[in-house]
Parts: structure tokens; C-alpha cells; sequence
């Protein structure tokens, strides 16, 4: 039987969950993966969703990440942590990093909490929200395997390392960046090759520096800096700060999680937290913010431009349509969620979207 490629949200979630629960990671960490997973997908971040699944899986199943490992506290002054990831999937030592970072900077005022030894953690936003959530702001960084060059290479020896910075607003939508230092994340290549369409001319090269439109020659060439040579800096610097830093792996020492099979990925993470409180009070932090923002979407338009929008915005949006009309995923990912799902006894029809769970939704936001 053909499944249709429509997921309600909830219930996709809760198949990730016993998928990676079933596979031997704890109840607590299988709902972190899963939760990172599907807020991807809901924002509209397909390339980090449940596209991920398998490679995770197949990471667990072949022992080259740790889910039974506990990310660990190695040193700590201050206001400064190491975390030693000791290869767990990702999103939990992520999750781990994140919760410290936000607790010392409410004791210190700001924190700066290193990861290494740690895997592909997902989305920046996702550990961004949980600091807007504590009305806190955090920048998130990460550096990944080699799949950029340097500018005037051809050749990749940086990852897309990604920057992410949350700021809590008021009544409007807050300031949620989340953007790879590329121009286009690597992880849409891989849908687009997924889905048999071309790639827009200036994503990326083919393995000879030639720019290419085709999605299998971009995966095995090298994705471009965004902004040339800007892009390219800032990618470095993330680099060294999460990897050189932190003792993580750096350029080509941050291992490939679909290519090596025979060491753990080693990535490192930058989380940045600070107390808007010991600043500016929250609450007129949070009326300066709305009116610096509600200012901006003021502006005049430019030619054809029915809205200005801010940082994160189409994101939130996006979020909230998903809700209430599901989750729509590639045939392809569909087929591979549905064999994994068979392999540890859960059943993905279940999470299929009907329209009764769209209007139940509905009626909640409103």
C-alpha cells in the first residue's frame, strides 16, 4: 500500500519518538531528536526534518554515535562551560549545552557554554526558541563537515556552518535568524536530488569548480559561500570558535556523518546566552523591541513588495499553516520512514493527516 505524503504534526512526532525510543535511546532523548526533528519540518526546514531520520538510524545502528552516553560537563569557571557531547545524537547534547547556558547566564548575566565531541544537532532555531522562551537572547553556532571551499578553491574544506540568534520580542513575532553561512544549506540539495529537480544556477559547484544546475553533481561538488568571500570568513570563524576552541574537529577533521563509517563525527557547538534583565528590564526591552520592529514593517515598500518581514517571520507563519494542514514530505522520505518504522514496530499510517485533525487545530488558534 502507497501511503499519501501528508503528516499530521503531533502524530509524526510521536512515530519519530518510538522509532528512535524503540532503536535504544532513552524516553527522554528519543522526545528531544523527534521534537528537534519535526519543528524543523513545521518551520518549513525540510533539509533538517525527518529527512534526518534514516541517517540518524543507521548512525545508532552501526554504532557511530553513542545514544546511551551522557553529555558531561569537562570544565567550567565562571561564566564558561565545556561539554564533552560524548558522541550522543546531536539534539540532546545540543538540548544539554543550551539548558546550562541559559541557567549560568541567569546567575552570571552571559554565558558562553563550548561543545565537542557532539553530531549534526539539527537546527540552530531550535535551540534559539528555547531562549526566547526564557526572554533570554542566545546565538548558536555550530561547524560541520567539509562541503564549502574556501574562496579562489574549488575543492570543500568548510562546512555550511550555521548561525543562529534568537531575541524575544512582544507583540510581535520575535527576531529568530537561523541561516547557514552557504548560500543555500546543504540539506536542500540533498531534497532537491531527493525530489529529481535541478538546483538554481550559483548553489554550487561540480567536483571540477564548475557551476552546476544538477543536484547529484552539487552533492559531489561543494555548495558556495554566501556572499563570496564574507560568507566565506564568517564560516571560518565559526569554525574556529566551535571547533578549534572547543577541541572539537575542525575543516577536514569534522567527520562526514553520510561518507565515514569508521569514527564518530566530532562536531563542535558555540552556544552564547545573555540576560537582557541585566541590561534593560524585560518588559521595556520587549516594548522597545515592538516598536523597533513594527518601525521597520512601516517602511516604505519597494516596487511589487506587499510586506516587509522580519528575521524568522515567514518561519513562525509557516509553523502555524503546518499545524493545521499537515506536514507534506517527499515520496522518497516517505518510503524510507515507513521501511525504518517496520524495522522497530511502528506503524507510520497512523500519522497520516486527515482533514477532521486540520480543523480540530483550527479551532484551538483562533
Amino acid at each position: 500500500m502507497t501511503l499519501p505524503n501528508r503528516f499530521d504534526w503531533e502524530k509524526l512526532q510521536q512515530f519519530c519518538y518510538h522509532v528512535f525510543s524503540n532503536a535504544g535511546v532513552s524516553k527522554e532523548n528519543a522526545e528531544t531528536v523527534a521534537e528537534s526533528l519535526i519543528q524543523a519540518d513545521l518551520r518549513g526546514v525540510d533539509s533538517h526534518g525527518v529527512v534526518r531520520t534514516a541517517i540518524y538510524i543507521e548512525r545508532i545502528e552501526k554504532n557511530m554515535m553513542d545514544p546511551f552516553a551522557d553529555p558531561k560537563v569537562e570544565s567550567e569557571d565562571f561564566a564558561t562551560v565545556l561539554v564533552n557531547g560524548n558522541n550522543n545524537i546531536g539534539a540532546v547534547v545540543g538540548k544539554k549545552a543550551v539548558e546550562i547556558a541559559l541557567e549560568k547566564a541567569k546567575e552570571r548575566g552571559a554565558a558562553i557554554v563550548g561543545v565537542k565531541g557532539s553530531n549534526h544537532f539539527g537546527t540552530g532555531a531550535y535551540y534559539a526558541l528555547k531562549a526566547i522562551e526564557k526572554d533570554m537572547i542566545l546565538l548558536v553556532m555550530s561547524n560541520a563537515s567539509q562541503t564549502m571551499p574556501p574562496t579562489g578553491g574549488k575543492r570543500p574544506f568548510i562546512g555550511t556552518n550555521p548561525l543562529a540568534i534568537g531575541v524575544p520580542a512582544g507583540n510581535e513575532a520575535p527576531f529568530l535568524l537561523d541561516m547557514a553561512t552557504s548560500v543555500v544549506a546543504r540539506g536542500k540539495i540533498i531534497v532537491a536530488s531527493q525530489k529529481g529537480e535541478e538546483i538554481p544556477l550559483g548553489w554550487a559547484v561540480d567536483k571540477d569548480g564548475i557551476p552546476t544546475t544538477n543536484a547529484e553533481a552539487a552533492l559531489d561538488g561543494a555548495v558556495l559561500p554566501v556572499g563570496g568571500p564574507k560568507g566565506y570568513a564568517i564560516s571560518m570563524l565559526i569554525d574556529i570558535l566551535a571547533g578549534v576552541l572547543t577541541g572539537a574537529g575542525f575543516g577536514k577533521y569534522v567527520n562526514n556523518m553520510y561518507e565515514n563509517w569508521e569514527e564518530p563525527q566530532n562536531v563542535g557547538h558555540i552556544f552564547i546566552a545573555i540576560d537582557i534583565n541585566r541590561f534593560i528590564p524585560i518588559e521595556l526591552f520587549k516594548e522597545r523591541m515592538d516598536r523597533y520592529i513594527s518601525e521597520i514593517k512601516a517602511e516604505p515598500k519597494a516596487d511589487g513588495i506587499d510586506e516587509i518581514l522580519i528575521p524568522g517571520e515567514l518561519e513562525f507563519r509557516k509553523t502555524l499553516e503546518r499545524k493545521q494542514n499537515g506536514i507534506e514530505l517527499p515520496a522518497k522520505v516517505v518510503k524510507e520512514l515507513d521501511e525504518i518504522g517496520k524495522r522497530y514496530s511502528v506503524d507510520l499510517s497512523k500519522a497520516v493527516f486527515s482533514v477532521k485533525d486540520g480543523k480540530q487545530y483550527k479551532e484551538v488558534i483562533n
